[in-house]
């Protein structure tokens, strides 16, 4: 066996390693999302987790792949190992957006949405951003870095997000007619600190596997050095949220302690490979600041989003990106560089995510009745429940 041939295999095994890493993100946000929401929408939350990963990586399959990237095809490693890796990153974009709108949105919309993401819009992203470039010698050509989507995963299912929220509105009795804020408790702490860990660890290989190849002594140092950097800003990210919480509120309120490390994680996606070993402390416990104030101002203006993805995925995908430039510029990565990509593809995803929704909407209303909503989602769109012996007063 020539050296070549241990080389394609090594990178191989590591893009399905790595695939496998990103897979745990599925039960993950399930998890995460079937913790914070309340008992009777559970199943709901479990059965369009399970659909997202289903419909938009078959959709990623036969329609999607193709327009981000042409033909399946690598030299370096198994083609199907490289179209399984990007097929694991496309689920996590509509993830985000319908963890945001849990509790109030119905599942065939967003199943209906999920195949529209997964064929045409998120692939058009990755085309301009990490594949076959149709923008290349225009004035909208990015040259953006951004190793693992900070902008073009997290950025775009924020930006998605958004456009539901403003479509589908706020959950029933989430905001009083008096502007005051009613809190909605988490059902279940354990599946959400479980939900956030199964993440983590994902992310692993989310930015470890974007390096692309592990079978030289240089490749395998960058891998490293990705995984490392990665795991200091969540957990610098977590710190920073514990200590403000702490604070200004003198609680520590784990839900907000882990939305903390996600932040620092969605912060650190667009350049761990390129920063030194401190640096990721610092855009951490930023993403982590900026999660805790985003939340705050989020419900200020009335955009209800029970997991507080805007703030981890949205606010924290544009920080990291511009973190690369500030950080780790140089003469090809510059502000401008990374500010452009961050107005071109967050231009595209709000307008395409907005006029898709509303359209869908339109057919077949993305919002569950009142009625509906006050019994919860679990009978009505689903037929079960999640914890049937839990009996409820309406």
């Amino acid at each position: 066996m020539d050296l070549n041939s241990i080389s394609y295999i090594l990178d191989t095994f590591f893009a399905i390693f790595a695939m496998t890493l990103i897979i745990f993100m599925v039960p993950g946000f399930a998890m995460l999302e079937a913790g914070i929401v309340r008992t009777k929408n559970v199943a709901a939350v479990l059965t369009i987790n399970t659909l997202i990963y289903a419909l938009a990586s078959l959709s990623f399959l036969l329609i999607g792949y193709e327009i981000a990237f042409g033909e399946f095809g690598s030299t370096s490693m198994s083609k199907w190992a490289a179209f399984m890796f990007q097929m694991a990153f496309v689920g996590k974009v509509v993830n985000i957006m319908s963890g945001g709108v849990s509790e109030r949105a119905k599942i065939i919309p967003l199943a209906l949405f999920t195949i529209l993401m997964a064929s045409f819009i998120y692939p058009v992203i990755v085309n301009v951003t990490w594949g076959l470039n149709f923008l290349k010698d225009t004035i909208f050509e990015l040259s953006m870095y951004d190793l693992a989507g900070s902008t073009v995963i997290h950025s775009t299912g924020g930006w998605a997000l958004l456009a539901a929220i403003l479509i589908i509105g706020s959950r029933k009795g989430r905001y009083t007619k008096t502007g005051a804020i009613r809190v909605i408790p988490a059902s279940n702490i354990p599946l959400v600190t479980l939900g956030a860990f199964l993440l983590w660890i994902g992310w692993f290989g989310f930015n470890g596997g974007s390096v692309g190849s592990i079978s030289s002594k240089e490749s395998a140092d960058a891998v490293a050095l990705t995984i490392m950097n990665t795991n200091t800003s969540g957990l610098a990210g977590a710190i920073m949220v514990a200590v403000i919480m702490y604070v200004k509120y003198k609680k520590l309120d784990i839900t907000m302690i882990l939305n903390g490390a996600l932040g620092g994680l969605v912060a650190i996606t667009a350049g761990p490979d390129l920063y030194d070993i401190y640096t990721p402390i610092l855009i951490g416990a930023i993403g982590g600041t900026i999660v805790v104030f985003g939340v705050s101002f989020f419900d200020r203006v009335k955009l209800d989003d029970p997991v507080g993805a805007l703030s981890v995925h949205l606010l924290n995908g544009i920080w990291g990106t511009l973190a690369v430039a500030i950080f780790a510029g140089s003469s090809e990565i510059t502000l401008w560089t990374q500010i452009k990509g961050i107005l071109v593809v967050g231009s595209f995803a709000f307008i395409s995510a907005y006029i898709t929704l509303f359209i869908i909407n339109k057919i077949m209303p993305l919002r569950a009745s009142s009625d509906e909503e006050m019994e919860g989602l679990d009978v009505n769109e689903c037929g079960l429940e999640a914890y049937p012996e839990f009996k409820r007063a309406f």
